[in-house]
């Protein structure tokens, strides 16, 4: 399987990076990656972005600018650390609920653990579950937010499709993710350091290089902006723009249920 992007029209439920695998696999694989990098994930997000990660996270915070009413409920997904929801509910004066969705228990751990630290409990619930088949009622939540994470999801289009359903009437669904560089040279520089730099250091931080890998690869395979933008609002969504972030190595995509 070669770096080339899959499109509007699917493909990523069966790539496991530039690997294809049979339908149904990706999800134990993808399982696996999360299990092992848990305790690192943020050292993780440093090193894959060069600690760009947290401005791009608060850019996607201020677009979302959530309402400062205890009324207020969001739904952030594969946010397993809690690195969202807590920005959530900081920028709502701790008014808000963030209810935090992840596949992935070890993932979940550290969020739990980060949040009692931080005192944000009480605006806080931690669920595992999978974002293709949510466990909530239609027309529940007012933001949905999902960052760096629907990528490793095996069916995107499902996952949005869940994510219409549950938001309610004038929601906000909010991505944030790796896309596609499109800016000259930048490109060249950041897949040098993507594919030599990235798993090495993975490798120096965890003892295990190939989870990295993975990231990466998964990265290349992802739809490009447009692609992206056009899967969202086939699952129903309108006024669906995006913002490109250092030339494109991330991108907020941004749509709202109508």
């Amino acid at each position: 399987m070669t770096g080339e992007r899959t499109s509007a029209d699917g493909g990523m439920e069966t790539s496991y990076g530039f690997r294809q695998v049979n339908k149904g696999e990706k999800q134990a694989l993808v399982n696996d990656v999360f299990h092992k990098v848990a305790k690192r994930y943020d050292i993780m997000n440093d090193v894959m972005s060069v600690g760009l990660h947290r401005a791009w996270k608060d850019a996607m915070i201020s677009a979302l600018n959530p309402s400062r009413s205890e009324d207020y409920r969001t739904l952030d997904v594969a946010g397993g650390t809690g690195d969202i929801a807590f920005r959530i509910i900081e920028a709502s004066d701790r008014k808000a609920h963030s209810t935090v969705l992840d596949i992935n228990g070890s993932m979940l751990a550290v969020g739990a653990e980060r949040a009692k630290k931080k005192g944000l409990s009480d605006n806080l619930t931690f669920v595992e579950a999978n974002a293709e088949e949510l466990p909530f009622e239609a027309n529940s939540f007012d933001a949905y937010t999902v960052a760096f994470g629907i990528r490793n999801v095996p069916r995107i289009d499902v996952a949005l499709s869940e994510a219409y359903r549950v938001l309610k009437r004038g929601g906000r669904l909010l991505v944030l993710e790796f896309s596609e560089v499109e800016m000259p040279l930048l490109d060249k520089v950041y897949d040098a350091w993507s594919f030599n730099a990235i798993p090495q250091f993975g490798k120096m931080i965890t003892g295990d290089g190939e989870p990295y890998q993975y990231l990466v690869e998964s990265i290349r395979k992802f739809p490009n902006q447009s692609d992206f933008a056009a899967m969202i609002k086939a699952a129903g969504f309108s006024r669906v723009t995006y913002t490109n972030y250092t030339g494109g190595i991330a991108c907020l995509h941004s749509a709202w249920k109508i």
